[in-house]
């Protein structure tokens, strides 16, 4: 038995939305007057260069920070009047891997899935790493994983997770050919099951119907 992801029901409405956001970090304004959507089933690509402000929008559209002026909003109502229920719905990996690096791969991705409430079968935590490429590695503590092992565990999590929204920050990073291809198929069920990704990276994606933002 294998996991998969939930289906989301699609909506006519944006399902994330910024209106007029500004973003200032300091004394600099990083971008103004910044709006756009997304739909169930999309999937935006956050382009530019550094410093520009793609990890600073990221953690708007995720609640953890708030624009300057302007606002966020799910499913047509400010995040910030709903941030449980947003939160529920959403998945956020950043730079950091945010790992327990004494525990192992199936440690790991168990105590996550008790942190979001969601019920995971061990047998559905095993094939979720199986599916990746840790078959053998699952007992290993993660201070003993190579950084893109590491990141398997990350695809893992996104696959147990079922969360509608997926915002990731450079998750190809530390990725080998192979598990660049499992990772754009994995968005790819995603987007079919009317989830929504927005993330960035610097390297070109071949996933359909994908929406490009450069900052």
């Amino acid at each position: 038995m294998t996991t998969t992801n939930s289906s989301f029901p699609a909506s006519a409405t944006a399902v994330l939305e910024a209106r007029e956001i500004t973003c200032v970090r300091g004394d600099r304004e990083l971008f103004s007057g910044l709006n756009l959507q997304l739909f169930a089933g999309q999937c935006l690509h956050i382009r530019g260069e550094n410093g520009v402000g793609k990890t600073s929008l990221l953690r708007l559209l995720t609640g953890l920070a708030s624009p300057e002026s302007g606002e966020v909003l799910w499913c047509g109502h400010p995040i910030k009047e709903q941030a449980s229920e947003y939160h529920s719905k959403l998945l956020f990996l950043g730079h950091r891997d945010a790992l327990k690096e004494d525990l192992s791969a199936i440690e790991n991705l168990r105590m996550y899935a008790a942190i979001d409430g969601i019920a995971l079968s061990e047998q559905d935590a095993f094939a979720s790493l199986w599916r990746f490429g840790l078959k053998g590695r699952e007992d290993l503590p993660v201070n003993c994983l190579s950084a893109g092992q590491k990141k398997r565990i990350l695809m893992a999590r996104m696959l147990t997770r079922r969360a509608q929204v997926w915002i990731l920050d450079e998750p190809f990073n530390a990725l080998d050919t192979h598990a660049v291809g499992e990772l754009q198929d994995l968005i790819v069920e995603h987007l079919q099951g009317n989830g929504l990704v927005a993330l960035t990276s610097h390297q070109p994606l071949a996933i359909s119907g994908l929406r490009v933002l450069d900052l």
